[in-house]
């Protein structure tokens, strides 16, 4: 099971890495002047290479935490209330992810409405994310 453990937590860096990148291109996005073409389709393909990259990475993600899960027994008597809480923060993980794939469509479509300081302030959600899910599984708070 440590090797499972090991992997989990290697692709789950692994996908939050591109989280963490993905909407810093959407600022680069809201950003580029409408006449800057060649800018906007070379950032456009770094954003769909990234959230197919992205997508990849959160499936092994998701699946060895599941094997986890089941492997250990977790969530199982008193005591595991940490475990329902930090499967609501993966459920939001994957809103977002779900979420950026929808913001990608909206710029490959050249239909943005949003600022850059937008997506800055989108861009925090992961990191919130992340500290909340590492929180729960470590601390154990409940």
């Amino acid at each position: 099971m440590l090797w499972i453990k090991a992997l989990h937590i290697v692709f789950v860096a692994s996908w939050f890495a591109g989280l963490f990148y993905l909407p810093r291109i959407f600022v680069n996005l809201a950003m580029v002047a409408p006449e800057s073409v060649a800018e906007y389709e070379r950032l456009m393909l770094m954003a769909r290479k990234l959230l197919r990259f992205t997508t990849i990475l959160a499936v092994p993600a998701v699946l060895l935490g599941l094997w986890l899960w089941l492997g250990y027994g977790i969530g199982r008597g008193p005591g595991n209330g940490w475990l329902h809480a930090k499967l609501v923060v993966v459920a939001l993980v994957l809103g977002y992810h779900h979420a950026c794939g929808r913001v990608l469509r909206k710029f490959a479509a050249r239909n943005n409405t949003r600022g850059h300081v937008w997506y800055r302030w989108f861009n925090e959600a992961p990191v919130l994310m992340l500290l909340a899910a590492v929180v729960l599984v470590v601390v154990k708070p409940f």
